[in-house]
């Protein structure tokens, strides 16, 4: 490996990389540059103005948590994670991050895309839950069974000889699917799971020589603050000890470079130059991490270096709401692969257009105030949470039947 080569992947890991990348394709765009999109940022008002309402709606106090999984698990007024807390009483402090890691990094690499006909029905509430939160839901009642556990003695952990025995019954089982119940990516996920459990056995460094868990990447984190730590720190780990469980995309030296893609508008002397990161499901899954380290007491800094998550319901708001357009009616009636520039293009426009919005709410909710709102008080996850996301479902709720997104996506299930 070349000199290059090193310093190349570990750009390209960065929230510094992320936005870089995605705002000279924004920057194009705003100068009518791109094949498939135009920028309208005369709508990014009424756009702050209706992810407000939709956050005052949500959090009449804007007392907002950060965008996790964790908001996901307590849906339906149901407090799960009480629950969870009343089985975990006496376990040490250490231990319940533990726990809530194995938790938390399971259940979100199984956060891909549901698709509109999937719901779950849990049989503890007997309510029925669909997309994202049906996934947080079974996914819960899942690791609370033991399923991701290789020790019927020790079922509230994923453990590597656990994932890697995984079966694709249990998952349709857990999933409850059906001929009438269907899940987009099932096999994926599956594989996606099953990569978990072999990682987590090659990345001692990370997740421990003995009983290799993801729950152990506590340890690792620990060791790297001193009671603080960076948010940026939290996504090194988790790109660097588990970037090789994504499907071969594109690569540097034979390493994976997973949730990266090209954009032919991007030039430069190098094929990397074309390369644009997004590390979506890495950076959800860092959000979803920091609240154990939370409450192992340790303060999370530099929030604000992660970017926006440029999936379909951010990126679904862009578009709806008219900050974005596209060029051909036709990119709106088919369905689009996720390695297509089309997406690529899509994404790249939501993670700039995120940091937009958050500054637009940030600046309205000061005039409000009468006081300068910092970006610390406000940071860009708690505007994911409070916030974008839920607008991006609601306003496809009042536009589409099913609510499904205004661009149609061949997911894997390993990227949204």
């Amino acid at each position: 490996m070349s000199n290059f080569q090193p310093e190349t992947i570990a750009y390209l890991r960065s929230p510094a990389a992320i936005r870089e990348r995605c705002d000279r394709i924004f920057n194009l765009g705003c100068e009518d540059k791109l094949p498939n999109f135009r920028v309208d940022l005369t709508q990014l008002d009424k756009c702050a103005d209706y992810v407000i309402q939709i956050m005052r709606d949500n959090y009449p106090t804007l007392e907002i948590p950060f965008h996790s999984r964790w908001q996901h698990f307590e849906v339906g007024n149901v407090s799960r994670l009480a629950e969870l807390d009343v089985i975990l009483a006496e376990f040490s402090p250490l231990e319940k991050a533990k726990v809530k890691f194995d938790l938390a990094i399971t259940s979100v690499l199984l956060d891909a895309g549901a698709g509109a006909d999937w719901q779950y029905h849990e049989q503890e509430t007997g309510q029925v839950f669909h997309r994202s939160e049906g996934l947080a839901v079974a996914s819960f009642r899942m690791f609370c069974q033991g399923v991701f556990s290789s020790n019927p003695k020790s079922q509230l952990q994923a453990d590597a000889l656990g994932l890697q025995n995984l079966t694709e019954k249990a998952l349709l089982q857990g999933f409850q699917v059906s001929e009438t119940n269907p899940l987009v990516g099932l096999e994926g996920r599956l594989k996606l799971l099953q990569r978990l459990g072999q990682v987590l056995s090659q990345q001692a460094t990370f997740f421990g020589s003995e009983k290799p868990r993801p729950g152990n990447l506590v340890n690792y984190l620990l060791d790297k603050g001193n009671n603080q730590l960076s948010a940026s720190t939290v996504l090194n780990a988790v790109l660097e000890g588990l970037g090789e469980i994504w499907p071969g995309r594109l690569a540097i030296a034979g390493v994976n470079l997973g949730d990266v893609w090209i954009h032919s508008a991007l030039g430069g002397e190098n094929e990397s130059d074309r390369y644009v990161p997004f590390h979506k499901l890495s950076q959800w899954l860092t959000y979803s991490l920091l609240e154990p380290l939370q409450e192992l007491d340790l303060e999370i800094t530099g929030l604000d270096d992660l970017t926006g998550l440029p999936e379909y319901r951010n990126g679904g708001l862009c578009l709806d709401i008219g900050l974005l357009q596209v060029k051909e009616p036709d990119i709106l009636h088919k369905l689009h692969q996720v390695d297509s520039e089309v997406i690529v293009e899509w994404r790249a426009l939501t993670v700039s257009l995120l940091d937009k919005i958050a500054a637009t709410i940030r600046k309205k909710l000061s005039l409000v105030d009468r006081r300068f709102i910092a970006p610390a008080e406000l940071p860009l996850v708690k505007v994911l949470q409070g916030g974008t996301w839920s607008a991006g479902r609601r306003i496809a709720a009042e536009l589409r039947q099913s609510g499904v997104p205004p661009i149609q996506i061949q997911s894997d299930g390993t990227v949204f």
